[in-house]
């Protein structure tokens, strides 16, 4: 029988490379019949994600993965249906569940007995029981924990290294009942290999956490523990420059004692993952006075970075600054939640006059996005650095001409190569 990842997206189409790499046969389901076409022609859909190129070639050569618009075709001929599609969220920051609305529906009558249906997606609590097993129960006619099983299995990696993150951290799954979580833990051992981990308190492979709420609370809390801790980092490194001192040494010194560790500080904490995933935590705790406060202070760095812009130029208005990076993070194409539209709305609200670069984006893929396209090497009063690419590693003086002042926000430009021209790392004092 066939496995079915419905859902060829950053995260759906790796998984179903690295199902269809262990032998296995998997039909990919997706509503976009453009990404269908290039799956079945063995050609990554997207950029930037390592050895996915090479991968989706060899099976899709071998015969071991087909993709199709008809999820129903897909499901109804697999054992095992892995749902992946994306769980977006409103101006407001609440979950809007139709997307995934209308894939269980897809789903749920092409069911054969004895199917595993797995949610991937990060959901909120209880979300797995009370909202998609009944809709996949009513829609198929199956029982749950009779002739149909239902799981959910977080996915716990990141965009551009997929496949080492699959390998390096276990497997989490949490079923409705023993036997859904039994047939998940049969399913996704066969699947998936595993580093070997002697810092991890049980052998790495495929946990199972017990229940389905437990398998979503984890996830929950992994994102928000590292959300509120990069809050934690923001606020030393905003302390750090009432005082005048450089945060990521004392982060460094911290972080030498045991079980400690302080991410370093950063102009915004972007993606689908950290800023959004601690809103379904408050959805279900809205007592988490923590988790509130640490997505305040995050959301408040493109302000602070536009701040010390406007300290190192003597203010902003009619200066041209230049906003470098358009991502959310380096190397990877993706914009959601980032730092670029709050820096560029402050920038813009203190009167300068903005230009955005990005060496993933054209200039009409930039101005798609409301933003005027800057290139290296043209002139500039002010830049900020809001995405950590590597080619900014290397940027001099060439390529900002004219440049007055610069903020780093992500602390990788080389000021060794700035003379004359102060470069300010968010955290490295006065």
């Amino acid at each position: 029988m066939n496995t079915c990842v419905v859902g060829l997206g950053k995260i759906g189409l790796p998984l179903a490379v690295q199902i269809a790499g262990r032998g296995h046969r998997v039909v990919g389901a997706d509503s976009n019949p453009e990404v269908v076409d290039l799956v079945n022609a063995g050609r990554e859909p997207f950029p930037g994600e390592a050895e996915l190129a090479e991968r989706l070639a060899a099976v899709v050569d071998a015969g071991l993965l087909t993709a199709t618009t008809d999820t129903a075709s897909a499901v109804s001929d697999s054992r095992t249906v892995i749902i992946v599609v994306p769980l977006v969220v409103g101006d407001d920051l609440t979950p809007d569940f139709t997307a995934l609305d209308a894939a269980t529906s897809a789903v749920a009558p092409a069911l054969k007995p004895g199917t595993l249906v797995s949610y991937e997606t990060t959901l909120p609590v209880h979300t797995t029981r009370r909202r998609f097993a009944p809709m996949l129960a009513a829609g198929s006619g199956l029982q749950v924990g009779g002739d149909l099983f239902v799981c959910h299995s977080p996915e716990r990696v990141f965009s551009g290294r997929i496949f080492a993150d699959l390998r390096r951290y276990p497997k989490l799954v949490g079923g409705l009942e023993a036997a859904g979580a039994r047939r998940a833990v049969e399913f996704y051992a066969s699947v998936l290999e595993f580093d070997g981990r002697d810092d991890l308190p049980r052998p790495n492979g495929v946990w199972d956490l017990g229940s389905a709420e437990a398998a979503e609370l984890a996830k929950l809390a992994e994102t928000t523990y590292r959300n509120v801790n990069i809050a934690f980092a923001n606020e030393l490194a905003m302390a750090a420059d009432q005082v005048g001192v450089d945060v990521r040494a004392v982060i460094e010194a911290s972080n030498s004692q045991p079980f400690s560790h302080i991410h370093q500080p950063g102009i915004a904490v972007g993606g689908h993952c950290i800023p959004v995933y601690p809103h379904f935590l408050l959805q279900g705790y809205p007592r988490a006075h923590l988790v509130r406060a640490g997505l305040d202070v995050n959301a408040g760095m493109p302000a602070y970075a536009v701040a010390l812009l406007d300290d190192l130029l003597g203010g902003l208005d009619g200066k041209r600054v230049a906003v470098l990076g358009a991502a959310y993070r380096g190397g990877v194409k993706e914009t959601a939640f980032s730092g670029v539209f709050p820096t560029v709305a402050a920038l813009h609200g203190a009167g300068a006059l903005v230009t955005v670069h990005d060496p993933l984006y054209s200039d009409d893929e930039l101005r798609g996005m409301g933003f005027e396209p800057f290139h290296l090497g043209e002139a500039c009063d002010g830049a900020i650095v809001q995405a950590d690419h590597e080619e900014y590693r290397k940027l001099t003086p060439g390529d900002l001409r004219e440049v007055v002042g610069i903020v780093d926000g992500r602390g990788i430009v080389d000021p060794s190569r700035w003379t004359g021209v102060p470069v300010r790392r968010i955290g490295a004092g006065s």
